[in-house]
């Protein structure tokens, strides 16, 4: 697959040509994310939130997701917008920003993402050089198309904000955190990602979506409830951590071997 092909990931995420299925990783293992990526998710993303990547770590996993044909994502620390554009320096496809509450947070992370005249990324894409094989003033022309800032909805200031944000020009898309935003509709009495009102706030967020010509994208515990937000119409969704998904493998190897032996 060439640079060109890899960094298509943009302009299909924008023209919402199929619904797409991300891997998401947490454990800092550049050789993890290789092995993902091998498998037929469209994306890889590193979650440096609650996960345990540091810069050098991602930077790796990064490369390692790109030499296996697919770009990467990273989600960064609340507001660590320093890190959005080293993580693009270092050749990531896309940002995603946690906790974006309102337009002016919107803003702030356009401005360390995008290139002006939409925002003040300095210069410095050596890795990305490298990774898509364009010259400097190609990827300086190119490179605010060729990247997505994805900012995530997962308060109730942030889901009344919504349309503010969508607004601001540089902010490609959002991504919904249903447990979060279920902790904050609830008033901090649940972790309920599934909950009917959590269905109903992430539809919504699709139709404004829609109506500003932006993409949605959702985190999903699972298989299973990846498919359902496919259907509500997010145009990238998590299939479940990779933790769930080592664990869900190991158990059924263990189970399998225990009942046959048994048989």
């Amino acid at each position: 697959m060439s640079a060109a092909e890899i960094d298509g990931f943009a302009d299909r995420i924008r023209q919402h040509r199929g619904g797409m299925i991300s891997a998401w990783i947490g454990i800092p293992d550049a050789t993890l994310a290789n092995h993902l990526a091998q498998e037929a998710f469209d994306t890889v993303v590193l979650d440096m939130q609650h996960g345990m990547w540091d810069m050098p770590s991602a930077a790796n996993a990064v490369a390692q997701v790109r030499l296996a044909g697919k770009p990467a994502l990273a989600r960064i620390p609340v507001g660590d917008f320093a890190s959005a554009s080293r993580l693009l320096d270092a050749g990531a496809s896309g940002i995603i920003a946690p906790m974006i509450n309102s337009a002016e947070d919107a803003q702030a992370f356009v401005k360390s993402t995008k290139y002006p005249p939409l925002g003040e990324r300095s210069w410095g894409p050596s890795l990305a050089l490298n990774h898509t094989g364009l010259s400097a003033d190609d990827y300086l022309k190119n490179a605010n198309a060729l990247t997505v800032a994805i900012a995530m909805i997962e308060t109730r200031a942030a889901l009344e904000a919504i349309d503010g944000i969508l607004g601001v020009a540089g902010i490609d898309g959002i991504f919904i955190g249903p447990s979060d935003l279920s902790i904050a509709l609830s008033n901090g009495d649940q972790v309920a990602p599934n909950a009917a009102e959590i269905d109903s706030a992430m539809q919504h967020a699709v139709s404004r979506c829609r109506a500003h010509g932006k993409f949605a994208c959702a985190f999903a515990g699972d298989g299973e409830r990846a498919g359902e937000l496919l259907k509500f119409g997010f145009d990238l969704v998590i299939a479940g951590a990779e933790t769930a998904q080592l664990r869900s493998g190991a158990r059924r190897a263990i189970n399998a071997a225990r009942r046959i032996a048994s048989a």
